[in-house]
């Protein structure tokens, strides 16, 4: 019970960084499609996203494989509630491309 507890921290870690991620690539999206150069508002968050996420991992798990497990739990788990809070932001941007085919 007691290494569980200590697996805590590294849990909410990767919480954060999956929302930082998964959030950031929402942003990205949200920002990217309307840009003049979405090439490089897409290329950019995704260099700084995975630099920050991949750098976070590191320095929660170390050399503990059960820390790394904890912190990708907490990461997926971000995956899905960002996704789920996104839900009806995708409907809107697929009736705006649904919308721009049909433009003259």
């Amino acid at each position: 019970m007691n290494e569980l507890g200590a697996l805590a921290p590294s849990l909410g870690a990767g919480l954060l960084l999956g929302a930082f991620f998964f959030g950031g690539l929402w942003w990205t999206i949200i920002r990217g499609v309307s840009s003049r150069q979405p090439g490089l508002w897409f290329m950019g968050s995704m260099l700084v996203r995975t630099g920050i996420t991949m750098a976070g991992f590191y320095l929660v798990g170390g050399a503990h494989w059960e820390r790394w497990l904890s912190c990708l739990l907490g990461f997926l788990v971000a995956r899905y509630m960002i996704k789920w809070l996104t839900r009806s932001s995708g409907k809107m941007l697929t009736r705006s491309a649904a919308e721009t085919r049909h433009a003259p």
